[in-house]
């Protein structure tokens, strides 16, 4: 696999909820810490995700912002 995109966190689906329309996915890409995406249920389906399932988090994004206490 190849993207463009060079915020790619490799990790494991921690938990994976199903919805009617949409799939929330909780990836742990190290130790106690998680990425949450949302994406379509068909798309959850297509992938074959599960719990424990090896997956990339890929991160596109035209803006990041930074802030402090």
């Amino acid at each position: 696999m190849e993207v463009s995109a060079r915020n790619t966190l490799k990790g494991s689906v921690k938990a994976l909820v199903m919805g009617a329309v949409n799939a929330e996915v909780t990836v742990e890409v190290a130790p106690g810490i998680e990425v949450v995406a949302v994406i379509t249920k068909s798309s959850a389906e297509k992938l074959g995700l599960a719990e424990g399932k090896a997956v990339y988090a890929v991160v596109k994004a035209s803006d990041v912002m930074i802030a402090v206490d």
